[in-house]
């Protein structure tokens, strides 16, 4: 089998557009992938479909929340013969029905819509007809979505940031536990590992193996504000805040709205749109009004273990429109602060130049939070890791 011949067949090119595809549905995967691929095809063949699927898998899938997409998308892709075929022109595959393209996931039913440039509608198209996988963006485009409030984007430019969204990094600060770890350059000699090892040496140490403190990422919980007021960027951090903080290994999810949800089952779904839809049928008042001192009060009350020994790094995503008591909002504010290591506020309004929080809930929240950050587009999502650690040193 030769791949890349016009002679003898187009799989070559059938790959290639394969690969754009989970390009398109926010798979990371570069030439190189595309290749290697191909490499792949030639060894196990094309004879079996499930072994050809893992041999893909193996050389483009590197995370594991892009694998139940890359397993749909590539079922989907190669379904039908005369599918392939066309696969040289870059169609998608179009879906049998409306209720099986229903049922599949967003990244794919995203990767499979035809798309035009950025900022253009997508239109109709003949089955004959080319389509082209990737959306062209400018520079200015990028540019400009990397400063555009999350608030005043369109749909589609919606959809676009939500995606990126989920590449930002957001490593958090660590401590050193009690917990150690055997290291070359430890400060406390191993005496068991001493002893196994003169065991084997019949009485000779010929090395002083020593032990290390082990490092871990601070504990985290994050609020996540739903009012209405709110509607725009709770779903857009939420899908910032999976990704970014997947490997953690003590992270706890809640959001408010006028009570407490507990998001934290739903977060730990590997896939940021499944994480969502659970979200989605867990949270009963999405887009009402704001009570956080009575939310706060409900955490004190059923999830106070939730905070460890005052390690635990607290972030309130609000905009500090609050409709409670600010007495009641105060007294619950001064118990998470006492019961956590810092107590910041992550707040969409610094948007506005001069932002001052003067409602009665900002107020109360602003003097009881040890910071005050911006998270209104992406280049503060890229900037929080940043101002995190600037704000654990004070």
């Amino acid at each position: 089998m030769l791949l890349g011949d016009a002679r003898s067949g187009k799989l070559a090119d059938n790959i290639t557009g394969f690969g754009r595809a989970l390009r398109r549905a926010g798979v990371k995967i570069d030439s190189q992938r595309i290749a290697l691929a191909k490499e792949a095809a030639l060894v196990v063949g094309v004879a079996d479909k499930e072994d050809l699927s893992a041999a893909f898998e193996a050389v483009m899938v590197s995370r594991e929340q892009d694998r139940l997409v890359f397993r749909e998308l590539f079922d989907v892709y190669f379904q039908d013969p005369k599918v392939a075929n066309k696969l040289l022109a870059q169609l998608l595959p179009s879906a049998e029905g409306q209720a099986e393209a229903s049922k599949r996931r967003p990244r794919v039913r995203e990767a499979l819509a035809p798309k035009k440039a950025f900022g253009q509608q997508a239109k109709p198209v003949a089955e004959d007809q080319k389509v082209e996988f990737d959306a062209a963006m400018t520079a200015s485009d990028i540019e400009r979505l990397q400063h555009a409030d999350f608030n005043a984007l369109s749909a589609t430019e919606y959809r676009l940031v939500e995606r990126l969204a989920r590449d930002i990094k957001l490593p958090l600060p660590m401590f050193t536990s009690r917990r150690s770890r055997p290291a070359v350059l430890g400060a406390r000699i191993h005496w068991p590992g001493v002893m196994h090892r003169a065991a084997r040496t019949g009485g000779e140490l010929m090395q002083l193996p020593r032990l290390q403190r082990r490092e871990q990422a601070l504990p985290l919980l994050v609020l996540v504000d739903v009012s209405g007021s709110m509607e725009r960027y709770a779903r857009l951090l939420l899908a910032f805040l999976h990704a970014a903080t997947r490997r953690h290994p003590q992270r706890d999810v809640f959001a408010f709205g006028m009570h407490l949800t507990d998001l934290t089952p739903a977060f730990r779904q590997a896939d940021t749109d499944e994480m969502l839809a659970h979200a989605s049928l867990a949270i009963e008042d999405f887009a009402g009004g704001t009570q956080l001192g009575a939310s706060l009060a409900s955490l004190r009350e059923h999830h106070a273990r939730r905070l460890v020994g005052r390690r635990t790094i607290v972030l309130v995503i609000t905009d500090g429109l609050d409709t409670g008591e600010p007495a009641d909002l105060a007294q619950e504010l001064a118990w998470l602060r006492r019961r956590s290591r810092r107590l910041l506020w992550l707040n969409p309004l610094l948007r506005f130049d001069g932002y001052a929080p003067l409602a009665r809930g900002a107020a109360v929240l602003h003097a009881h939070a040890h910071g005050m950050l911006a998270v209104h587009n992406l280049a503060k999502l890229e900037e929080l890791a940043a101002s995190l650690a600037a704000l654990m040193k004070t």
